[in-house]
């Protein structure tokens, strides 16, 4: 068990920010090996679910450390509930590859064959694990095979689901090839033929992407200038009400100011970028805010921000509504867009049972009394004045893969605004950012990205970082927008390809020769 926990934790260095994939090749085929091992159990499949739920755990617990971070933000109210969410999460994501585990032992084959049923049953585990109670697919297997540009470009076509069934097959055949041979021979053939597996699936990624890179960057939008603004707002401070003027007036001074520094009222620029939640208070009803934005910007601009809003039942009763919002605002400070969050984090944004666990005292992170409620879906496009229809994504609503964009309509343009304030300077932040990235690539869409604190960037849709700000940076970027791509095929066909590839592994599978 030790092991198994120790080898998932190894296996997260393949993912962002290290991107050092070739630690897969020791650890996936660690993990075969225990499954092989299993067969020798006096119980094969609880020792096969063992060992999938033990590496799971390690992966889950080195990869999602950092929530706890959250929990620290206001430690006085909520350092009790860190050793829980850190433990108990993995534990609960640990159960998807200890499925994998064992419905991959129950179709246990020799040799090649039990490396694509992995590769199917991980899948779909992932698959699941990004759809089950809200899902939550973060850092899944899939992301080890984009740690490049042109490497990622494959995400347009396969979807990162798809790409977990070639990253488990081609990065566990090497060395698991040469383990099946019983003899030195056989052992250096088996190596040859594993190896020559990683490669063809390497040069077929990188050889694509690099065709796909080869047409160059799209054209920029005409008559459009962006700001993104990234005040980098110590989250302990957000939501304090003696710092809430502050943190306004610096919103308002750093909007003024180009990337360079230079005062320049927002000259030339024409669409304004904030971050989620970017004002600690409800705009709407605070004429002084919305008549100091109207101030801010000149005749054209527009400025869209993350920010809260409350709404009353129309019915008359007494409980509202509250909502973590995308909104447009006008030279004139009136809304002119909105969109309202429809993937809430759980017990960040809501609790499960809102009102039974808030009548025995507990809260979610925000502490916003009720939770927040869940905006229209499918999610609509925003229609802001100057740019092409927007797909409003807040906070981890870009890490869904197939669930960007719904609906009939295709937008032009993909805005993120998050606030990665709540975890510190680990890992998160930048996990975050790329899956965000790929999400761009996936779809074929450009990508504003603006973190209160975090990675804010502007992205094409290529997934090219055309510029960007750091995390703990305070600061603006100034840039031109990319146009939109031709769909991809993932954004046409979803995940179908990744269904169509998993029963393409299957079929090799029971066809393929067993080994030994």
């Amino acid at each position: 068990m030790a092991a198994a926990i120790a080898t998932g934790a190894l296996s997260v260095l393949a993912m962002a920010p290290f991107f050092l994939w070739p630690v897969l090749a020791v650890t996936l085929p660690i993990l075969v090996w225990m499954i092989d091992g299993a067969g020798a159990d006096r119980r094969p499949l609880r020792a096969a679910f063992s060992a999938g739920w033990c590496f799971g755990f390690g992966y889950f617990f080195a990869g999602l450390f950092w929530i706890g971070e959250a929990f620290l933000v206001e430690a006085e109210v909520f350092a009790w509930l860190m050793p829980f969410a850190i433990t108990v999460m993995p534990a609960g994501l640990g159960l998807f590859y200890g499925a994998a585990a064992l419905v991959a032992r129950l179709c246990w084959r020799k040799g090649l064959p039990r490396l694509l049923v992995l590769a199917v049953a991980l899948g779909m585990a992932e698959w699941l694990r990004g759809h089950i109670l809200t899902g939550f697919p973060w850092n899944v297997l899939g992301y080890a095979l984009t740690f490049n540009l042109p490497a990622m470009q494959m995400a347009g076509v396969l979807g990162i689901y798809g790409l977990t069934l070639w990253t488990v097959l081609a990065l566990a055949a090497p060395a698991v090839s040469a383990a099946d041979g019983a003899e030195q021979r056989r052992a250096v053939r088996g190596l040859v033929s594993g190896g020559l597996i990683l490669a063809a699936v390497l040069v077929t990624l990188l050889g694509y992407g690099a065709f796909s890179l080869s047409a160059g960057p799209a054209p920029m939008l005409p008559g459009v200038k962006i700001r993104i603004v990234q005040p980098s707002v110590p989250q302990r401070d957000k939501w304090r009400p003696e710092k809430q003027r502050e943190i306004f007036l610096g919103h308002l001074a750093l909007s003024r100011r180009s990337a360079s520094g230079t005062l320049d009222d927002l000259e030339g620029i024409t669409h304004l970028v904030w971050a989620e939640a970017a004002m600690p208070f409800m705009p709407l009803s605070t004429p002084e805010a919305l008549a100091a934005i109207g101030e801010l910007l000149p005749d054209g601009t527009h400025l869209v921000t993350g920010a809260l809003r409350i709404e009353t039942s129309a019915t008359g009763e007494a409980r509202r509504h509250a909502y973590n919002s995308l909104m447009t605002f006008d030279t004139e400070g009136r809304l002119a867009a909105l969109y309202d969050k429809i993937h809430l984090v759980p017990f960040g944004e809501y609790l499960p049972f809102q009102a039974t666990l808030e009548s025995i005292g507990l809260e979610q992170l925000t502490r916003m009394r009720g939770g927040f409620s869940i905006g229209s879906k499918p999610r609509p496009l925003i229609a802001v004045p100057g740019l092409p229809l927007v797909g409003g994504l807040i906070c981890y609503e870009a890490i869904f893969p197939a669930a960007v964009v719904q609906g009939e309509a295709r937008p032009g343009l993909l805005i993120n605004v998050t606030n990665d304030g709540w975890f510190g300077n680990t890992t998160g932040p930048r996990q975050h950012f790329h899956q965000s990235r790929i999400r761009a690539v996936e779809e074929g869409l450009p990508l504003i990205r603006s973190a209160n604190n975090g990675i804010s960037a502007l992205i094409d849709a290529e997934g090219r970082v055309l510029s960007r700000l750091d995390l703990n940076q305070r600061g603006v970027i100034d840039g031109l927008v990319p146009s939109a791509r031709a769909p991809t095929i993932y954004s046409r066909f979803g995940d179908l390809l990744f269904v169509l590839n998993a029963l393409l592994f299957l079929l090799a599978a029971f066809v393929a020769p067993q080994d030994g």
